[in-house]
């Protein structure tokens, strides 16, 4: 027997409720009742022969409290005229919520809509969009109009969230909602104000950013452009290094950071210890496309992605150590990627891709990769020697 009944009848308001649609009246200011619920009852022959049950049925639909039946007459030629239910409807938002017992959550969205409205109506089509999401922050919600507060009468700022200076307020607040901050502040602050190209929250909204930092060697003491740091680790942020006034001609990037230290010394050269998928930033170093630059990662499907995405900025980077031979001639030293990337990579040439394709299709052995700090030390001087100019 598949006939509507009241467990039915509250799934189908509760799933109303999980959607949103009950509160988003209360945004809107318009009304989704009186709202009709689906109904299925007995057939004809279900009428005549379980007549039992049926009054049952209906007897307990004609109870419940908070909803309205609507009944049609149905005549049967043995049990006469009987009154049945045809359709459901509960009239009222109260009536729905004193079903679900949610009448304190609606409350308190209603309260919230009503701070809103005074404070921020730009927000009422989110709200009517997100009520239940809104709930969830119904703690911090003047906080976070606090915020948009402060972002309208300081459009992008210049200065360090941590700066923002907002009673019960402080950075760690802000990033932790920056979801919803952009959000809302898409729509209110105005274009001029809003980088929609930054992914970032601070640069997106005109903060400053911690500075992005590159770590590097001179590999050749006579081309040091800085005095007294020949062959010495420093890491610069990315403008500084920018600018720098060298004549290097070869360049090297290393993932790994003891390969990194103890990369051989190299006429006209520099190494530069890499940041695996943040390797873009070498995109705004325009000394670099006088030079030949080199890429070393491991021989796994995330190294063959990272050179890929390297030369979506970088189109010349050449691969260094990532080939078959290095491969096979390190078999002994094989080790397992855990989670392989299988997407296309357009910019490997003819030889990385195939390697790439025998790797993502485990075609040498299952989730293979061979790690570059794994390939011997005289490999790696007399394939250096080989570029040495």
């Amino acid at each position: 027997m598949n006939w509507t009944t009241s467990r039915d009848l509250r799934a189908q308001l509760q799933r109303g409720w999980d959607r949103g649609r009950l509160l988003a009246d209360l945004a809107s200011g318009e009304t989704s009742f009186p709202l009709r619920l689906k109904l299925k009852g007995p057939t004809s022959a279900q009428m005549a022969g379980r007549f039992e049950a049926v009054r049952a049925w209906i007897t307990e639909l004609r109870g419940l409290r908070h909803y309205r039946v609507e009944l049609r007459q149905f005549n049967h030629r043995v049990l006469g005229a009987n009154q049945v239910p045809a359709a459901v409807w509960v009239d009222t938002l109260d009536d729905a919520l004193a079903v679900l017992g949610k009448r304190r959550e609606a409350e308190c969205f209603a309260a919230l809509v009503e701070r809103s409205r005074e404070r921020r109506p730009e927000l009422m089509d989110w709200l009517a969009r997100r009520p239940l999401k809104a709930l969830e922050l119904v703690e911090v919600w003047d906080r976070l109009l606090d915020v948009i507060d402060w972002m309208e009468a300081n459009p992008r700022p210049g200065i360090y969230l941590r700066q923002v200076d907002i009673p019960r307020i402080d950075s760690k607040f802000i990033e932790a909602h920056r979801g919803i901050l952009i959000q809302w502040l898409d729509r209110i602050l105005p274009p001029a104000a809003v980088d929609t190209a930054a992914s970032r929250f601070s640069g997106r909204y005109g903060f400053r950013e911690k500075p992005r930092r590159i770590r590097w060697r001179m590999l050749d003491p006579a081309c040091t452009p800085l005095p007294g740091l020949a062959e010495a680790d420093v890491t610069l942020d990315l403008d500084t290094f920018t600018a720098l006034q060298t004549q290097v001609s070869h360049v090297f990037v290393t993932e790994n950071e003891i390969n990194f230290l103890a990369f051989p010394p190299m006429s006209d050269s520099l190494v530069i210890f890499g940041a695996g998928y943040g390797l873009d930033l070498l995109e705004r170093v325009s000394w670099l496309r006088r030079c030949r630059v080199y890429y070393w990662g491991d021989i796994d499907t995330h190294g063959f992605t990272i050179l890929d995405r390297l030369r979506a900025h970088l189109p010349y980077v050449r691969s260094l150590m990532m080939d078959r031979a290095t491969l096979l001639a390190f078999e002994a030293q094989w080790g397992v990627e855990e989670k392989q990337t299988r997407r296309d990579l357009p910019r490997l040439t003819a030889e990385e891709k195939a390697l790439y394709d025998d790797l993502r299709d485990n075609r040498l052995r299952a989730n293979l990769r061979l790690e570059q700090e794994r390939v011997g030390f005289g490999w790696v001087e007399e394939t250096l020697s080989r570029l040495r100019v």
